[in-house]
């Protein structure tokens, strides 16, 4: 059953292009990790995989329009998902509208199970974003609890 989530929008203080570099390269997402948590975490421009809780997780870029959309996809996970994320100007030229689009491949019980954490999940995303980008520890984050 296909399903599909958007998160929140939030306005991030960094401009579309600089913010789209972030994720432009998924060996962008390593540098974030614990040293202790890098193992056994593989990553090319194109490619990221690691194993999460027993599970062997694998991200790919699908796509890349620059400064304004990138589009991820399962490279090999429980359940199959897309992922585009939105780089939308804001008024001021200095910031970014930015929200995520998800669409999952869920069964009936793992929509039940998942389905509010996945937007849920998402929404935080966006909110430690905005926060990082205006100087501010996101709310919760805690990075000795980071679990890859």
């Amino acid at each position: 059953m296909a399903v599909d989530i958007k998160s929140k929008r939030g306005v991030v203080s960094k401009p579309p292009y600089e913010l789209y570099m972030t994720f432009v390269d998924m060996r962008n997402f390593v540098q974030f990790l614990p040293e202790e948590k890098k193992q056994g975490v593989t990553a090319d421009f194109d490619t990221i995989h690691a194993e999460v809780q027993g599970f062997n997780i694998g991200v790919k870029v699908m796509s890349r329009t620059p400064y304004s959309k990138i589009e991820y996809a399962d490279d090999g996970a429980p359940f199959h998902f897309s992922l585009k994320l939105h780089f939308d100007p804001a008024q001021d030229p200095y910031k970014t509208d930015f929200h995520i689009e998800m669409n999952a491949d869920l069964n009936f019980m793992m929509k039940t199970i998942l389905g509010s954490k996945l937007q849920q999940g998402l929404d935080k995303v966006v909110d430690a974003l905005v926060d990082m980008s205006e100087g501010r520890m996101p709310e919760g984050f805690d990075p000795s609890s980071m679990k890859v």
